[in-house]
């Protein structure tokens, strides 16, 4: 296996991880929270360093990132183990595996830089499961990746220390960040995590360059109401800025949280234009096909800047960053440095 980064040896054998904001403290033979970095005779080693369980070529909308490359593929991979734990978690069948898992096959950081190339896509994304816990694997991958003009993009929930994304700050181009909620409370009781970790981590990217958009699930019950969305968008307002890409997305039953029904898409539009009135720029819905709110407009004079329909995006009013009915400049990246 490979020698984990960011790691302490403490007494008895024993090691303190500082990857991620657990910083579990590992007895030899144990492994921590997110079940893939474990201590073998007081050495902490990154077990799922180059193994991987999913792989494929997918839109960049499908990220959800819509303000990131628009329009083209993003070489996709996936791995196991989470270092959260969260009831409605959609790949519950690849975060909560264990590496006893058979189907689990090698790739090389260089093999997955040259399979990106070879597939077309204008990015690599560490997606599916946590990328976090992937740490040594992505950085390796994606400083190659950098340097054959590809971008990076990370799927994550957040949860990495400062040190751990300071790491990453040369390589990775995109921070896609899921806030689940702006409750503590939900945090720990949904996920088995701690909502300041990821607000400061997301903030910390923002300011490192990376481009950020924010995917928050609306659970009815849980985290929908408008006083705690109010909350969530004036936080970004005043954190991230308004041009930030926040991403309100639909909730189907899933996993271990099959006690509500899906979200009504009703409750989605109220937010979206709530979050409009707030002054935030690009709100967008996900997971409701076909709907306007998928879609960039000019915030300005509200021209249809970038339609979309699922995951195909095509440019409408838009030319060289300027809409073409009012020339407000319309914030993404359409190429990397």
């Amino acid at each position: 296996m490979h020698e984990a980064r960011l790691y302490e040896r403490v007494e008895d054998g024993t090691v303190r991880c500082s990857l991620c904001p657990h910083r579990c403290t590992i007895r030899d033979g144990k492994q921590g929270v997110c079940g893939v970095r474990i201590n073998r005779d007081g050495a902490l080693y990154a077990a799922t360093y180059g193994k991987i369980l999913a792989e494929a070529v997918d839109p960049i909308e499908k990220k959800p990132l819509f303000h990131f490359l628009p329009g083209s593929f993003s070489y996709s991979l996936g791995t196991i183990g989470c270092n959260f734990h969260c009831a409605h978690c959609q790949n519950w069948h690849l975060s909560q595996q264990t590496l006893e898992m058979k189907a689990l096959h090698d790739l090389s950081p260089d093999q997955g830089v040259k399979r990106a190339l070879e597939s077309g896509s204008a990015s690599i994304s560490w997606t599916y499961n946590e990328p976090t816990i992937w740490h040594e694997y992505a950085l390796d991958m994606g400083t190659l990746a950098r340097q054959e003009g590809l971008g990076t993009v990370y799927v994550t929930n957040g949860y990495i220390t400062e040190e751990g994304l300071r790491e990453l700050s040369g390589m990775l181009n995109a921070f896609r960040v899921d806030i689940k909620s702006f409750s503590d409370d939900f945090y720990r009781k949904v996920c088995g995590g701690r909502l300041q970790p990821v607000l400061d981590s997301t903030v910390l990217a923002a300011e490192l360059g990376m481009h950020v958009e924010t995917v928050t699930l609306v659970i009815p019950g849980l985290n929908d109401s408008m006083e705690e969305m109010d909350a969530l968008i004036t936080w970004v307002l005043e954190n991230l800025g308004p041009d930030t890409p926040m991403h309100f997305t639909r909730f189907h039953p899933e996993y271990k949280m099959q006690d509500r029904g899906p979200t009504r898409v009703e409750t989605l539009e109220k937010i979206y234009e709530h979050a409009k009135e707030l002054g935030l720029h690009y709100p967008y819905l996900g997971n409701v096909f076909d709907h306007p709110y998928e879609s960039t407009y000019c915030p300005v004079c509200g021209q249809l800047a970038i339609e979309r329909s699922g995951f195909v995006s095509r440019i409408r009013g838009l030319e060289d960053h300027r809409c073409t009915q009012c020339g407000e400049y319309i914030a993404y990246v359409s190429q990397i440095d």
